[in-house]
């Protein structure tokens, strides 16, 4: 059984370009997890920066390791062989050190379905000093890591080019007598960015909101500060590029490319719009280097931003691949940035499919989510590019936002009949019109937004929306809707906002085989306290002990505009000090 699982994986090796396969003697080893199936995580731009971060030092040898599926995972179950890795398919239990990179909290279970694929206890503390140190760091673990703090070791909280490093130098200075304590120990006080939960205790008031959180031991930071670049993917000679490409994954085998980190518009539910602050866009001659670099490759580039039409002189960018003869995508767009110019340049590469985000069906409500968008500026943007053609059209919007009414829910139905009229109007003389694909998803509350203190509302209500809206356009030809399941967005709310309580949840429902319903039924938490529950401005969040440079009274007065209703400016970064991220100023 072992043979055809390595027999698999050096298939998969065999189509890939750019596999880092090094020497194991006196290097430290890192098995690299990417918590879902490999097709999922190598489509993972900052999966990928990592791993080449890692195997960017020479006394470091990283490995990755993905969750199983189909064959793969029989002959794992069937075998009982422990998990091995992609590179050298050693086992997982072999590493010194073992990097979960999360990006998605709905992935927390598979972390623990790997842990026990790989014969490691799951619990931290019934680890001793043979097994692999535990680690994750990625952008749910700055938001908010608890959920996961009894399974880690350490949590690495902020961008992998600036705390990697630092950190590294210091795992390579451990001896083999050092014991696994000491080592956390050294971390905890020594190298920024590091959280071990161990070390911090844990009072809750008798309604079960947090009472406090302290460090137990002296010399440990009471706040973890996140670090952050101003280059951010460029820094340390870096180059924020696919170190892998594959024909496997969600783009094919298409190079990624980062043009910019973070975003300004400040839309009130977006937590990447806050924990990336200050928004980065990257420098042009860089980027251009780095672009050509990816063309001599002769493969398909992907270009991924928050915005990628806000980035400055984008239009160029795309005429450079255009007269290359290579093809791109885009990850998105803001419907206000686009151009004629640049909507030309991407029906030029062959993409039939421009994606824009309203959000929301009323101006009332785009100004409460602080979405910096009108009705005239959505129509705008889809009477050029339905007067350019070729294109159909992606809306996204949400359904449970703070504040939402029915008026809210009647307001998509008219503004998305408003969308069709224009698109019908500008194509008429083509007689072909482009088709309208709706994403309808539900709103989950996220850790360091102004809606933090805002609950999911209740899936009931949630099912009926998403009922009533497909039945509205049930007889409106040309629009498919398609809707996210409301159970899934109450798990990643409770994963998003609960504490390290629900760590309890997760263990019983990864023993119930994957059953959130019975993990509920059998927990002595009840998990509605961290899904449907307001928080008061005062309480202690899980969260707070994290440092984003973030002031938390900016929060509450964005929260309190949008009780009325009210939008704020957006970032205007070394010019704006409201929020606290770019100085005291103000």
């Amino acid at each position: 059984m072992s043979k055809n699982i390595i027999s698999l994986y050096r298939n998969k090796l065999a189509r890939e370009e750019g596999t880092i396969i090094k020497d194991w003697g006196g290097k430290v080893t890192v098995a690299l997890v990417y918590p879902n199936y490999y097709r999922l995580g190598m489509s993972n731009l900052g999966f990928q920066i990592v791993y080449g971060l890692f195997n960017k030092n020479p006394a470091v040898v990283a490995e990755r390791f993905f969750l199983p599926e189909g064959m793969e995972m029989s002959l794992y179950l069937q075998s009982g062989k422990p998990l091995l890795s992609l590179e050298t398919q050693r086992p997982l239990q072999d590493f010194d050190l073992v990097a979960f990179s999360l990006s998605f909290e709905n992935d927390f279970p598979n972390i623990l379905q790997i842990l026990e694929l790989g014969k490691i206890p799951l619990i931290s503390e019934e680890r001793g000093n043979r097994h692999p140190l535990i680690m994750a760091g990625g952008i749910t673990t700055f938001m908010n890591p608890e959920p996961l703090a009894s399974f880690m070791d350490l949590f690495l909280l902020g961008e992998a080019e600036t705390c990697l490093g630092e950190f590294l130098a210091s795992i390579l200075g451990f001896t083999t007598a050092m014991s696994k304590e000491e080592m956390l120990l050294y971390l905890a006080r020594n190298v920024p960015g590091v959280y071990i939960p161990s070390f911090y205790q844990i009072e809750y008031n008798r309604d079960g909101t947090i009472e406090s959180f302290v460090p137990k031991i002296e010399g440990i930071p009471e706040k973890i500060r996140i670090t952050t670049s101003a280059e951010a993917g460029f820094s340390n000679n870096n180059k924020p590029v696919s170190s892998i490409i594959t024909p496997e994954t969600e783009f094919g085998d298409k190079v990624m490319i980062e043009l910019g980190r973070g975003c300004g518009h400040s839309c009130r539910f977006c937590a990447a719009g806050y924990v990336y602050r200050p928004p980065r866009i990257y420098d042009d001659s860089k980027l251009r280097t780095c672009i050509q670099d990816s063309l001599d490759k002769g493969k398909p580039l992907g270009l991924l931003s928050a915005a990628v039409s806000d980035v400055p002189g984008i239009n160029d960018l795309m005429t450079m691949i255009v007269n290359a003869g290579c093809r791109f995508s885009v990850s998105s767009l803001r419907a206000e940035s686009l151009t004629r110019a640049l909507l030309e340049n991407l029906r030029e590469t062959g993409q039939n499919i421009v994606t824009i985000a309203p959000e929301a069906g009323t101006e009332r409500l785009r100004r409460t989510i602080n979405k910096h968008l009108t009705e005239s500026q959505i129509t705008e943007s889809v009477r050029l590019i339905s007067g350019i053609g070729g294109f159909s059209l992606k809306l996204y919007f949400l359904v449970g936002l703070p504040t939402e009414t029915q008026e809210d829910m009647a307001g998509i139905v008219t503004l998305v009949k408003l969308i069709k009229h224009h698109m019908v109007k500008e194509s008429a003389s083509r007689g072909t019109i482009g088709q309208i694909k709706m994403s309808v998803n539900c709103f989950v509350p996220k850790p360091f937004t102004p809606f933090q203190w805002f609950p999911m509302e209740p899936l009931k209500t949630l099912k009926e929306k998403q009922k009533w809206l497909k039945k509205s356009f049930s007889k409106v030809g040309g629009i498919k809707v398609n809707s996210d399941v409301p159970k899934w967005a109450y798990v990643q709310t409770l994963l998003s906002m609960g504490d390290r309580r629900v760590g309890a949840i997760l263990l019983q429902t990864h023993r119930f085989n994957g059953n959130w319903s019975k993990a509920f039924r059998f927990s002595d938490v009840n998990p509605d306290f961290f899904v449907y529950r307001p928080r008061d401005l005062n309480e202690i969040l899980p969260w707070d002990f994290i440092d984003h440079g973030i002031r938390k009274h900016h929060l509450k007065k964005e929260y309190r505009l949008a009780r009325e209703a009210r939008e704020s400016k957006e970032c205007n970064v070394g010019d704006c000090f409201r929020c606290g991220v770019c100085g005291d100023k103000g």
